[in-house]
């Protein structure tokens, strides 16, 4: 399946040093090995493709292997591989929506998620005197707010996703947990290969962690769609906000902005849940953000095949 989708290429550009040995694609299929598997490190990754037995030889086939690589290798690929993961993601995106699988792609939902760290938590005393009071600590995770679980120490996944009777995710990011959510809409929303390109899309529905008058503005003008997020009134608001007031409280506000809690929210909690990435395996900014994003594309990858094989529940992933 990997092989046979169009993924978006990149401009090539000439990189110093000695050229990769293992092409991307055949990078991703061990990574894709691994999260399937739960693979807790590269190291078992390594012994696992390494294992001498008939099933284990077939899945180093279909990797594309010849030999299998060492677990420094997978360790620097995987810290190098978010960039082309989230293109993937979006070129994903795109083919759900242009080979019609998703029926009505007008209504988008955008949200995020708080993901805990893996080990103790750093208090934030601690972080501002440099003093690490255990062993065991995520050094780049941050602490983030969230209205419904409170403090957390970790980081954040950011997503876009379809609504109605197909959910998917069009796009992803990951951060750290301190980053606000209003910061990610634009890069989450600007990829080339992503789907808020196309004419046909009407509304993104968000949280009021996207209130934000720049982006309303960069939506309507940019993206040609509208963005529908709660908006209260008051006696000093402005024309413009008391528009979106009025859309918001109208009966097809509503029936809109109804849809995000029965898209995108239950979406991330199912990926969540699959792939058992809240608490994180791993420690580090780069290493976090791949495993998060490559549970992400695994997840598209698994509908689309469903959807390839008229699979009854499309959902319906292991």
């Amino acid at each position: 399946l990997i092989g046979c989708i169009p993924w978006p290429v990149a401009p090539s550009r000439r990189k110093r040093g000695r050229p990769y040995v293992y092409s991307p694609t055949v990078i991703l299929r061990c990574f894709i090995v691994r999260i399937w598997f739960r693979i807790d490190s590269n190291n078992a990754l390594h012994t696992f493709l390494n294992v001498d037995c008939q099933y284990n030889r077939r899945l180093v086939l279909a990797c594309g292997l010849i030999t299998i690589p060492c677990r420094r290798t997978f360790d620097r690929r995987l810290k190098t591989i978010s960039t082309n993961i989230k293109q993937m993601i979006s070129a994903m995106g795109y083919l759900f929506v242009t080979e019609r699988l998703v029926v009505d792609p007008s209504i988008t939902a955008t949200d995020s998620t708080l993901i805990k760290a893996k080990g103790c938590v750093w208090h934030k005393s601690s972080m501002e005197k440099g003093e690490m009071p255990c062993p065991g600590i995520d050094t780049d995770a941050r602490w983030g707010y969230s209205h419904t679980k409170g403090w957390i120490f970790g980081y954040k996944l950011h997503l876009t996703s379809t609504t109605g009777d197909l959910i998917v995710p069009l796009t992803a990011d990951v951060t750290t947990a301190n980053v606000p959510d209003n910061r990610m809409y634009i890069p989450l929303t600007s990829s080339p290969f992503s789907i808020f390109s196309l004419p046909y899309l009407l509304y993104m529905i968000a949280d009021p962690g996207y209130d934000d008058k720049n982006l309303y503005k960069y939506s309507k003008k940019v993206l040609g769609i509208d963005l529908v997020c709660p908006v209260e009134r008051y006696k000093s608001t402005s024309k413009e906000r008391l528009e979106l007031v009025c859309f918001y409280e109208s009966a097809l506000g509503k029936a809109i902005y109804s849809q995000r809690r029965i898209s995108i929210e239950p979406l991330i909690e199912h990926i969540k849940s699959i792939f058992r990435i809240d608490p994180l395996p791993a420690r580090g900014f780069h290493t976090v953000s791949a495993i998060v994003l490559l549970s992400v594309l695994l997840y598209q990858l698994m509908v689309y095949y469903n959807c390839k094989t008229e699979k009854i529940n499309l959902k319906s992933i292991k």
